[in-house]
């Protein structure tokens, strides 16, 4: 008789796990609107998710143009929503036999993308083309709160409040050496330092659009000037990085000089500029 089934069973070999390796950001635009060398919002975590697709999108090459995955949009507003349909424009023949690029934002946010952007009329319909059983972009909705695991690093990245004129968010980078996190485009906001409070915050990206000349304009638009942002800041431990972005061209040294007036010498803040690479541990 066979005594095949008295043979040891051969050791079951886990499944490969992709390396992890700690979580970069590159900086390709944080500045409030455009002129030469200043490009509106967009951050590479890793090498293919997206978080905001600002005019900085466009100093990527056609290469790591392709390798983007997943895009993670703030709110609906132009400076930070223009990139998307550009990039699918780039990779729409390039991109066969990888599926779609994932769109993630708010309900709210994807239905102005769906009426007002990918309408036929200001843009294809990239969430139809080239083909409607397998497009280049695929929308995909979010809510403050929720948890996501993206890219081949399987980052967790939170879904966090932000308080502006459109329905908007920010969002928290999760990692073992610390809690990276963007604001998106927001006033004071409350609802952010509560959900704030569980998270080990290492790295603070908030906005800061106008000088205190522009305050009216700040209050009215829902963005921080000096005096606004200082109150926030009150309430984050110095050893947390703070780096500011949003800044209006050309308003870079009236609002840093404002800000540290308000800040005092023990609250050290510094502001983003594009090309920078923000190592997350």
């Amino acid at each position: 008789m066979s005594n095949f089934l008295a043979q040891p069973a051969a050791p079951v070999v886990p499944a490969a796990l992709p390396e992890t390796r700690p979580a970069t950001v590159r900086v390709l635009g944080c500045s409030g609107s455009i002129a030469r060398d200043c490009r509106t919002t967009a951050f590479l975590l890793d090498d293919d998710v997206l978080i905001d697709a600002g005019t900085g999108v466009g100093d990527l090459s056609l290469d790591e143009l392709l390798r983007v995955d997943h895009v993670l949009l703030s709110h609906s507003h132009l400076d930070h929503v223009l990139g998307v349909p550009l990039l699918a424009d780039s990779v729409l023949r390039r991109r066969q036999g990888r599926g779609p690029i994932q769109v993630h934002a708010l309900p709210q946010t994807l239905a102005v993308l769906r009426q007002h952007l990918f309408n036929d009329l200001l843009w294809p319909d990239f969430t139809r083309l080239p083909q409607p059983a397998q497009p280049v972009l695929s929308l995909h909705e979010l809510a403050v709160g929720q948890t996501l695991e993206l890219g081949a690093q399987r980052r967790r990245i939170r879904v966090l409040p932000a308080r502006h004129t459109v329905p908007a968010v920010g969002y928290a980078v999760l990692g073992t050496g610390g809690d990276f996190v963007y604001t998106g485009d927001t006033g004071p906001n409350p609802a952010l330092w509560e959900a704030l409070r569980g998270l080990n915050l290492r790295q603070l990206v908030i906005e800061i659009a106008f000088s205190e000349g522009d305050r009216a304009i700040a209050t009215d638009s829902l963005h921080h000037c000096p005096s606004t942002l200082a109150a926030e800041l009150a309430q984050v431990p110095g050893e947390v990085e703070v780096l500011l972005t949003h800044v209006k061209p050309g308003e870079m040294p009236t609002v840093l000089a404002e800000l540290a007036a308000r800040l005092g010498p023990g609250r050290a803040v510094t502001a983003l500029r594009a090309g920078q690479r923000l190592n997350l541990g």
